[in-house]
């Protein structure tokens, strides 16, 4: 039985209402989509106790009883529905404090149910606040098909809708028993599912939801789990074969005068083991004949930059121009400053254009790019824009690629007929799971050393009641010539909030570091792009001590002078975002220090993200952390990569075996049979045609 194609507005129990609802809240219109809306955790409801056995230890528990009387207490906003319940031996209280009418109406005195919830104890009497409430016919009915019950997410809108987790899986029953004796249609190949004992489609569906026991369950997600990523890893690497045959690379032939005059002499440190090697690495793909798309993964300060720009000389030896297009005009500002100073005994030409490029600079730059006289562009979205356009672009980089969505990135990649080479890069280390399944078509290189003579920055952890401490600290860091910055999560207090917050900070920073001793400045992210720039070069130049910011200084600047970061409120920061910071400082030869501080009331999560900062500077350690903590959703990146990992049911920070076995089977099956078109893969084939049908096919587009 085929389930897509089967409007969930005519199930029992749904209507147009409900329909509505489902599809705007969860984005599920169909039996399949319903069946793939799968429990986030399940609970243990076959056994039934009795409410002398309840105590304060006591988890989610179901009871058996009846209700002896109902009473409605309070005044009108503030009314709670109490009802009497008692087992025959025992008794105790349920309450309500929404939704009465419909529980008063439900729920008559005198019936049978099983309450479920979470018990409560107070002054010697046990309660339970709004319980799931079922009748005997339906906890049978259950039990039928297991003891486990699932629990689905609802959004607020749906709780008032009364489409709470119990409703979802009423539908789900009913989507089950409306197959009836039909089977759901088979997705993967029966050599598939016979060779490696994978459950059939039917049976993991209905387990998922209704599992018999714990062992059943354990089969029927790992069969869900690889499929989800057999799928992924299947399309990702066809389309990474079809581009290698559809788009042939520009052949960079030759390593000539202007590479090799950097290397000799204006190198300005001696490049490390980690670096050569990536080199080489771009290198074999530029000279390979096909067009590379590489991903350059390295933490905060490990030299990206300088490899990136040795990328862009082996284009400019083969009469190729180059970009580099970065998230902010202030990261753009910088990287131009810093390859021009760097560039500047070749004669290279280099230019800048942003959003705040004046008109007469941007007329004479344009003409020039067309013509191939500008060797080099750097900028920002500007470089996408349709009148940019490049005589011979062989060499595109991307920085801090996961800032800009894939549309953006296939703007720069048609900026030439022949796609130019194109490395994208990131400071944001991705965990080998996470990279395997967001980046699985791209060849990945990572720098994972320091280069030398950088000292480990030290990272403190301390409560804001010692904030006076710290203070003198930063002014004894002053005072040999150094800079500090202080971040702030907020630029104005809320009302919902008692985070430090950046506008009353800097008042009070004004008072305990005072002119003229002292110079301040502020920058966030609602100010004007030449009033951060300002601010900024300020810093950089040594005028200001002490630059109080928000976020936005997380990437994009450079000050080696820079010895201190204090994180104000560093518990709502989450451990990525943290460590870009921290990389803010350590670039120069001084010991470096990170400044953690935190109020003294913190949840168990945000003392482990502290203690996690404190021990250890390794980045992909910290990102592997993230992910296991946080989940692939919130990690930095992944949600505004624009590449969609809508995973339903894969945890990428556990089921790192499952990707690696989905993706080694799926390099197996394109060996065998690259189109799939043998007989045995029609399955495959159709399953990937329809995805292909339901996204727009960037799979060409690094």
């Amino acid at each position: 039985m085929n389930l897509s194609g089967k409007d969930i507005t005519y199930l029992h129990g749904v209507g147009p209402k409900r329909a509505e609802m489902l599809k705007r809240e969860i984005n599920v219109s169909s039996y399949e989509d319903m069946l793939y809306y799968f429990p986030y955790r399940y609970i243990d409801r076959s056994k039934i106790y009795a409410i002398s056995e309840l105590n304060e230890t006591s988890s989610y528990v179901q009871v058996r009883g009846r209700i002896l009387k109902t009473e409605l207490i309070g005044a009108a906003r503030k009314q709670r529905l109490v009802a009497l319940f008692s087992d025959g031996v025992s008794s105790m209280e349920l309450l309500w404090f929404k939704g009465i009418q419909y529980v008063t109406q439900a729920y008559k005195e005198g019936h049978e149910f099983v309450a479920f919830g979470k018990p409560s104890f107070f002054g010697g009497k046990v309660s339970m606040i709004h319980p799931e409430m079922e009748t005997i016919a339906e906890v049978r009915s259950k039990l039928s098909l297991g003891g486990l019950q699932g629990l689905y997410n609802t959004s607020e809108k749906m709780k008032n809708g009364f489409l709470n987790s119990k409703a979802i899986q009423k539908i789900e029953m009913e989507i089950i028993q409306s197959i009836g004796a039909d089977r759901i249609d088979e997705t993967l190949p029966e050599y598939l599912t016979r060779d490696y004992h994978l459950m059939p489609l039917h049976d993991a569906l209905v387990n998922i939801h209704f599992p018999k026991d714990l062992e059943t369950l354990r089969v029927a997600q790992f069969r869900l789990k690889f499929e989800e990523l057999y799928f992924i890893q299947l399309d990702m690497l066809r389309r990474s074969k079809i581009r290698s045959k559809r788009f042939k690379g520009m052949q960079f032939e030759h390593i000539g005068h202007y590479f090799n005059t950097f290397y000799k002499e204006c190198l300005p440190f001696d490049l490390t083991g980690a670096q050569k090697r990536v080199l080489r690495e771009i290198r074999t793909d530029v000279g390979s004949g096909r067009q590379m798309n590489r991903l350059l993964q390295g933490d905060v300060g490990s030299g990206k930059t300088l490899v990136a720009l040795m990328t862009m000389l082996m284009a400019l030896d083969n009469d190729y121009q180059a970009c580099m297009m970065a998230p902010t005009e202030i990261l753009a500002t910088q990287h131009y400053e810093s390859l021009s100073a760097l560039l500047s005994p070749l004669g290279v030409s280099i230019e800048l254009l942003t959003g705040s490029t004046k008109k007469k600079d941007r007329d004479r730059i344009l003409p020039l790019l067309a013509d191939g006289e500008i060797q080099i562009l750097i900028g920002t979205h500007a470089l996408i824009e349709e009148g940019v356009v490049f005589k011979n672009l062989g060499m595109a980089v991307i920085d801090e690629q996961h800032r800009f969505g894939v549309a953006q990135r296939a703007k720069l990649w048609a900026k030439n007929e022949q796609p130019p080479h194109v490395l994208v890069m990131t400071a944001t280390p991705i965990p080998r799971t996470l990279a395997m399944t967001l980046y699985g078509d791209l060849d990945v290189s990572v720098i994972d050393q320091l280069p030398p003579g950088r000292k480990p920055i030290r990272t403190i952890h301390r409560y804001d009641t010692k904030r006076a401490d710290l203070y003198e600290f930063m002014k004894e860091e002053i005072a040999k010539g150094r800079q500090v910055y202080i971040v702030y999560p907020m630029i104005q207090e809320s009302e919902k909030s008692d985070y430090e917050n950046l506008e009353s900070g800097y008042e009070k920073l004004q008072n305990v570091f005072p002119e003229p001793a002292y110079h301040l400045g502020m920058v966030h992210g609602k100010m004007k792009a030449s009033e951060k720039e300002s601010v900024m070069q300020r810093f950089a130049s040594g005028e200001l001590n002490i630059l109080v910011a928000t976020t936005v200084i997380e990437v994009g600047v450079n000050v080696p002078n820079a010895s201190v970061m204090m994180i104000e409120s560093a518990e709502r920061f989450g451990l990525s975002q943290l460590h870009q910071l921290r990389g803010r400082v350590g670039r120069g030869a001084d010991q470096s220090y990170c400044i953690l501080v935190t109020s003294v009331k913190l949840s168990n999560e945000s003392r482990q993200r502290m203690d996690v900062m404190v021990r250890t500077c390794d980045g992909f350690e910290i990102s592997e952390v993230d992910l296991k903590m946080r989940g692939p959703g919130d990690i930095e990146g992944t949600q505004q990569s624009g590449v969609a990992l809508n995973l339903k049911i894969t945890n990428l920070a556990t089921d790192g075996q499952i990707v690696q076995f989905a993706r080694d089977l799926a390099r197996k099956t394109l060996e065998e049979d690259p189109e799939l078109m043998q007989g045995k893969n029609l399955l495959l084939n159709q399953r990937i045609q329809r995805m292909m049908s339901e996204k727009l096919n960037w799979g060409v587009i690094s």
